[in-house]
């Protein structure tokens, strides 16, 4: 069923300071974002370019610099913190450890950790992160190779409630998300609130996936390209998190 209980959550991925277009999870190829919604590529630009399309009240944030080991957009991360205050930003920093987890958690206060597998080293202290209640799995693929440490596929116990899907060979692609390996995962987990990221089309994906039971999906290139507009998300989630209203930039 359609509905506000489906979330759509923009992306943004940074890159030596600046938001970049990711294409099929090759990252070192990534570009400067040039996009009709913003002035620049800078992040404050692209984030509200993206907020005048819809009161998005979640965004998911990739340091892409963390996660290759070469670098930290953490200074952009805050600054965008600091400028929408109305927004709850869900990061992924490429954690591989709890002490990791910590860190993050500590130094963004309102922020929820993604946690990779890709990037995770090993189950150990997976669940006392999870624990926190800020943080979100993601379940990363490439072709139909999982990305992850031994074990966790079959420990849905330490997972926290909420799973991203991500299909690294999809994203800023065309292909379509990848409904086989979602209804496999919403089959043989279906406690979890399941979130799609990688190949979104256009506004017909979104009903499919709604229609299928699952619970969000991750965008970037469609509503950049204007493949999926605000009129087309009007009847997607709510203008903001707990009651709180969304607030443009605010000065540092």
């Amino acid at each position: 069923m359609r509905g506000e209980a489906f979330e759509v959550i923009p992306v943004i991925d940074l890159q030596g300071g600046a938001v970049v277009r990711a294409q099929e999870g090759s990252r070192r190829s990534y570009a400067p974002i040039v996009t009709p919604l913003a002035r620049t590529s800078r992040p404050l630009d692209v984030a509200e370019g993206l907020l005048s399309i819809h009161p998005f009240h979640t965004i998911y944030i990739a340091d892409l610099d963390r996660i290759e080991r070469r670098g930290s957009n953490a200074q952009s991360i805050e600054e965008l913190s600091r400028a929408f205050p109305g927004v709850s930003f869900w990061i992924d920093e490429g954690i591989r450890n709890a002490a990791g987890a910590h860190d993050l958690l500590a130094r963004h206060e309102r922020a929820k950790l993604v946690l990779g597998s890709e990037s995770l080293e090993s189950l150990a202290g997976l669940e006392e992160c999870v624990l926190s209640g800020r943080t979100i799995l993601s379940l990363d693929f490439r072709g139909n190779a999982f990305l992850g440490p031994g074990g966790l596929w079959d420990r849905p116990v330490l997972w926290p409630s909420r799973v991203i899907v991500m299909t690294l060979s999809r994203v800023g692609s065309s292909l379509g998300p990848d409904f086989s390996l979602l209804a496999k995962v919403k089959r043989h987990f279906p406690g979890k609130a399941i979130y799609a990221a990688g190949g979104l089309r256009g506004a017909s994906d979104l009903i499919c996936l709604s229609e299928a039971g699952i619970d969000g999906v991750l965008v970037a290139s469609a509503l950049h390209d204007g493949r999926v507009t605000g009129a087309d998300l009007a009847v997607y989630g709510t203008a903001g998190a707990a009651g709180e209203e969304l607030k443009g930039p605010q000065p540092p």
